[in-house]
């Protein structure tokens, strides 16, 4: 895949996400993709990323701004950088009690592409700024 196409695949996703569209950002990666999630494990399969999608959008409302994608020569890598604005919708296990407190974050994503389809998705943020915030918030 060219590092355009690959741009274009990683703009998909992230314009997705955006939109809400589970399915849309399901349908851009393998069948055997891996998800690592931020501070946490990782989880291998569209299913289980299906999963953790609607776990999110249960605790969580979030839009990403400022988004800047960068490609690796060959285009097999990328990653995102972005800013993470959301809104904590109700409690999830371990963390602080939800009461609707917005949190904005700076957040990446690092990508790895096969076959045109997205096959690693790791996802970093700094989870102690967002538990303070969240913890914090009047």
């Amino acid at each position: 895949m060219s590092e355009q196409d690959t741009r274009a695949l990683i703009e998909r996703y992230l314009a997705a996400f955006n939109a809400g569209d589970h399915e849309a950002m399901l349908a851009l990666l393998a069948d055997d993709v891996a998800h690592d999630i931020n501070q946490d494990g990782r989880e291998i399969g569209r299913e289980k990323f299906r999963w953790f999608l609607a776990m999110m959008a249960r605790h969580y409302r979030e839009a990403l701004s400022d988004i800047v994608v960068m490609t690796a020569p060959g285009g097999v890598r990328a990653a995102a950088e972005f800013t993470v604005r959301g809104t904590y919708l109700a409690t999830a296990e371990g963390l602080p009690e939800a009461r609707g407190q917005r949190y904005t974050l700076p957040a990446g994503i690092f990508f790895e592409v096969d076959d045109g389809a997205i096959s690693r998705v790791s996802t970093y943020y700094n989870l102690a700024d967002w538990t303070a915030q969240v913890r914090d918030a009047p």
